[in-house]
């Protein structure tokens, strides 16, 4: 495979000799992905929020390549599962030796992620955990799944983005890395539209409108062209509300819940 671009603002592409220690950690949040295909990351990676974070110096990408860690002239990174069954499954010989590279010494700063539908849902608040770490390791796996020696010796947590089965590890894994990175400061650049995004709160986003006032008959509320900011407020409140309600009854329930809790 040719390698990947590597520049200021690419993410680089490496197999055994650089790590995530160093000075870097302590000024910037890195992730890497370990993958079968860093192909299909650089043009999602250095594109929007996510390269312009790359260039202002608050993040760093990194691909690692998982089959160079293989040591058979066929670089051979799956194998049949012991006991049968169908599929093939990600030797954990070589997903180890990848995950070293790049996690030579464990350390609560580094969180260790296989992306996996037996995982944890993902969600806005593990996102702002996330995205308080030095670095972020993800572990796109692929075929029928991984070695579970593997998971028992280097994987913090399990992760999902749905109930659903991909092809591989490798689009939500990327999921993942936009969400963790919009909420790191600085990334945005106004730090208050992500204080209001939907699911701030345990909320949905009140609607939203620009011009033109009317189209196609339908008309922009009348309580936003007053610049009652008051007014305005209590509108987009009351609309939370009942939007959250009507779309997302399961989070309405938790946020009423919520509210019941003692302080």
């Amino acid at each position: 495979m040719a390698p990947q671009q590597n520049s200021e603002n690419a993410p680089s592409s490496k197999s055994s000799n650089n790590s995530p220690q160093g000075e870097a950690s302590s000024k910037r949040l890195e992730f890497h992905f370990l993958t079968l295909f860093p192909e299909v990351f650089p043009h999602f990676l250095q594109s929007s929020l996510l390269g312009k974070a790359q260039q202002k110096g608050l993040v760093d990408f990194h691909l690692t390549q998982i089959r160079d860690f293989s040591k058979d002239k066929h670089r051979t990174v799956d194998d049949t599962p012991y006991g049968g069954g169908e599929g093939m499954l990600m030797k954990v010989d070589v997903l180890h030796a990848a995950w070293k590279s790049v996690v030579p010494t464990k350390s609560p700063r580094i969180r260790t992620l296989l992306l996996s539908p037996q995982g944890k849902p993902f969600n806005q608040d593990m996102a702002k955990e996330l995205a308080g770490l030095d670095q972020i390791v993800l572990i796109c796996g692929h075929y029928e799944g991984v070695d579970e020696r593997f998971i028992e010796l280097c994987v913090d947590q399990e992760v999902s983005i749905g109930d659903y089965v991909l092809t591989g590890g490798e689009l939500p894994s990327l999921v993942i890395a936009d969400a963790v990175t919009r909420l790191i400061p600085g990334v945005v650049g106004n730090d208050r539209s992500v204080s209001q995004d939907s699911l701030e709160g345990g909320l949905l986003k009140y609607p939203q409108y620009t011009r033109p006032r009317d189209y196609e008959g339908l008309s922009v509320p009348e309580v936003l062209l007053g610049g009652n900011h008051s007014e305005t407020e209590a509108w987009r409140k009351k609309q939370m509300h009942e939007r959250t309600a009507r779309k997302r009854p399961d989070l309405w329930n938790s946020y009423r819940m919520s509210l019941k809790q003692p302080k």
